[in-house]
């Protein structure tokens, strides 16, 4: 199985992007629509969620309820993506042990996670009980 997308870009810098029935528009300069590192944490973060929540299915939290995710990339000086972090709140009372084991399940399951180089790979908080 592959995934396909295709890219077009008329002028300038910003792209539409057509993924099966849907399309995004990707706008390198910010301007017109999320730039291309803002598009790429929203999906390291989106693919997160689920693994999230298998992690945490697996490692006895049932439900986290709702999960709330504050994504940050830091850049270097050449406005490259030097780090990532992710600040985690979940609905569920989760303890800090609990949540340790599901994070780290969720970056084993989480496939964006396996696609970036290692210096790339999110910091982490996490807290339950907190959204």
């Amino acid at each position: 199985m592959a995934k396909q997308v295709t890219t077009v870009s008329e002028e300038g810098y910003s792209s539409t992007n057509e993924i099966r029935d849907y399309e995004t528009t990707i706008d390198a300069t910010g301007d017109d629509a999320p730039d291309t590192l803002e598009a790429l944490l929203a999906a390291y973060a989106s693919c997160y969620v689920p693994a999230l929540r298998v992690g945490g299915q697996q490692r006895g939290a049932d439900d986290l309820g709702r999960i709330e995710i504050d994504s940050s990339g830091e850049l270097n000086e050449d406005d490259k993506l030097e780090s990532v972090s992710f600040d985690i709140r979940v609905e569920a009372d989760v303890d800090d042990e609990t949540g340790e084991e599901i994070l780290e399940r969720a970056f084993e399951l989480c496939k964006v996670h396996d696609a970036l180089k290692p210096e790339l790979h999110a910091e982490t908080s996490f807290e339950g009980g907190a959204v």
